[in-house]
């Protein structure tokens, strides 16, 4: 049994900060793999702005595969809209016999208490949540167990890659030379 760090997230698009987010986890925290799950839509967020799930699938696949420790993983995209985290897990659960906690940012922390069915996930699973900037750090699901992890800060957004992109600037060192060429290749970047 595999101990496995599934960061979740719409990735629209991956970039520098969600990877280095990913290996800090990987470094320091008890996981022998992190799976990348790529969201087609976040209950807590609007689906306008997303780019095609499976391009941001495509993108996320060709920043990790040269990783061991990392996987990218379309899971979702075969399960009930909107996804769900607690869905995620069970279907995950049946299918395989690893031991999974749950990756996030301390932002996510102040809503965790909204999560879906979050009393039955919080005793499947562990959070190992990394700091964000201006984030609380802690949680009013006051049984989960969640362990606290200082990773590097890089103040980056997805929401400033796509202003970038429809401005059309350069996004060298944002995001991987792997996920430029897939954005250029469909007319998102023109560098």
């Amino acid at each position: 049994m595999a101990k496995v760090g599934l960061y979740f997230g719409s990735f629209n698009p991956i970039h520098m900060g969600h990877l280095v987010v990913a290996q800090h986890m990987l470094n320091e925290g008890p996981f022998e793999e992190i799976w990348f799950v790529v969201s087609p839509q976040n209950p807590f967020k609007e689906s306008s702005g997303l780019l095609p799930q499976n391009l941001r699938y495509e993108m996320v696949k060709a920043a990790t595969e040269d990783n061991p420790g990392f996987r990218a993983m379309d899971v979702e995209f075969r399960l009930p809209l909107p996804s769900y985290s607690i869905q995620t897990i069970q279907h995950l659960e049946e299918k395989s016999n690893n031991d999974f906690s749950i990756i996030m940012g301390a932002d996510n922390l102040e809503r965790l208490h909204e999560w879906k069915d979050i009393n039955r996930l919080a005793e499947l699973v562990d959070f190992h949540v990394y700091n964000r900037t201006g984030s609380k750090t802690e949680s009013a699901v006051a049984h989960a167990q969640i362990r606290h992890y200082q990773a590097p800060l890089i103040d980056l957004s997805a929401t400033t890659i796509r202003e970038m992109l429809q401005s059309r600037k350069c996004l060298r060192y944002l995001v991987p030379d792997a996920v430029r060429v897939i954005l250029q290749a469909n007319g998102f970047s023109h560098a």
